[in-house]
């Protein structure tokens, strides 16, 4: 079975393979500090062997849970950041485009999503949208006080109560918290909810494979043993013990930083198939987190191609050169199309006939590349065999690796987000939190 594969050919115009190869003792150096847990945050590399050190009984106790929230039509996911977007990536990546609209044929709950944000307009839609239904809930939180998924789940658990009755309601609420403390983990214990346990060290852009993340996929009837056996094969080709010149996440830390160093100082993460829109997203938070501090980091943005072309793609072919493009292609498609005949051809499309949707659009993902090269665009290319879990777990585990390691080469702590807490301290200032006295009185008179 093929890997994914990775090509930095088209980023060499902008750097050489000379600078990308200097920063091998600095790569070296980085994959010793996460392998030996000696670098800035080492607390928090529970990830790192996570793939292979998952049992069978983990996988069986995730599907058993799993099963009995199938039984609902809907299934709420409530988390923000990590605790929602690996698997929304996930789920959207390998699921029908329409399924959620396809009620007569679709075998698995719709996942919803709250706790992502703080939209009374959203929330008053959700609780209408299950009004008198039942529902599940996977709640994810380590401390159970995030504002956004605190809210949404006291919305949501007094909505299930009222639907179904509290002593039902409770076998349809998961908790997926800390092992032994906190408000979620408390609130689990006195009402008797289902348990699973978000590692103490595993943060939360890294968690979509504890059971953050599977135990939403497994609801949505994704094979998590295939996208776990995908990451675990990846741990194993990008272990410590690989060469710098075989080690794919190694090389990409190393190209990006490279990049970086000569002034690019944005990454757009680019795809041609409309399912990967969400790895942009959980990857943006991924990088942009880990990275994005002590005034340093590259800019993690995404687009989506060919739509993005004509939008941001005049910006990306013109705009200041401070950009680098990084595209994930996928191989081959799920389906077969063609292009139709047409006899009076009035769109002058003929010459496509026959042809697969996909052949032109891999010749518009190569016509792209080659245009923002030639623009001053470096390109750096990630090959996905096809859409299937056991490559995206692939993907999933490459990225976490390679980030890890460009943080330490970069000189920062990828595994804290310290600067995530101000606009907490702010808002819990303005909303006159109980112990917030001091900092409200000094922000109402900044105002």
């Amino acid at each position: 079975m093929k890997n994914i594969g990775l090509n930095i050919e088209k980023a060499l115009g902008a750097v050489t393979k000379k600078q990308i190869e200097a920063l091998e003792p600095k790569v070296k150096k980085s994959l010793e500090a996460l392998h030996n847990g000696t670098g800035k945050g080492s607390d928090f590399l529970g990830w790192l062997h996570l793939p292979s050190s998952i049992k069978d009984a983990d996988f069986k106790e995730i599907e058993k849970a799993a099963a009995k929230l199938r039984r609902c039509k809907y299934v709420v996911v409530i988390g923000i950041g990590g605790s929602y977007l690996g698997t929304k990536a996930v789920v959207e990546a390998l699921n029908s485009s329409f399924d959620w609209l396809q009620a007569s044929r679709r075998k698995n709950p719709v996942l919803l999503y709250a706790g992502h944000n703080i939209g009374e307009d959203y929330l008053t839609e959700l609780r209408e949208l299950l009004d008198w239904k039942k529902f599940g809930i996977i709640n994810i939180s380590k401390s159970g006080t995030t504002t956004e998924p605190a809210i949404a789940f006291r919305v949501l658990k007094k909505l299930l109560e009222k639907n179904i009755g509290k002593d039902e309601a409770k076998e349809y609420i998961v908790a997926v918290t800390d092992k032994s403390r906190g408000a979620l983990r408390s609130l689990a214990e006195k009402e008797g909810y289902k348990t699973f346990v978000i590692p103490d060290d595993v943060g939360g852009r890294y968690s979509v494979l504890t059971p953050v993340g599977l135990l939403p996929i497994a609801v949505a009837g994704i094979n998590i043993r295939e996208l776990v056996k995908g990451a675990a094969d990846f741990e194993k080709a990008t272990d410590i013990s690989v060469p710098f010149e075989k080690n794919i996440a190694a090389i990409y830390a190393a190209t990006r930083n490279a990049l970086y160093n000569k002034g690019m100082k944005v990454e757009i993460l680019a795809n041609f198939h409309p399912k990967l829109h969400y790895i942009g997203e959980w990857w943006k938070q991924l990088y942009g987190e880990s990275e994005g501090k002590d005034n340093k980091g590259v800019f993690p943005a995404s687009v989506d191609f060919t739509t993005d072309l004509h939008s941001m793609g005049q910006w990306i072919q013109q705009g200041e050169r401070i950009i680098f493009e990084t595209v994930i292609s996928v191989e081959k498609p799920d389906s077969r199309l063609s292009v139709p005949t047409d006899r009076a051809d009035l769109d002058g499309l003929n010459f496509l006939a026959g042809k697969r949707i996909d052949e032109v659009n891999k010749m518009a993902e190569l016509g792209t590349c080659l245009a923002h090269v030639d623009g001053g665009v470096p390109n750096i290319k990630i090959t996905l065999p096809a859409l299937n879990a056991y490559y995206i777990g692939q993907l999933f585990y490459f990225f976490e690796k390679a980030c890890g390691i460009s943080g330490y080469v970069l000189g920062v702590n990828p595994f804290d987000q310290p600067g995530v807490e101000a606009y907490k301290k702010n808002m819990f200032a303005l909303l006159n939190k109980p112990g917030y006295e001091a900092e409200s009185k000094a922000i109402r008179a900044k105002l």
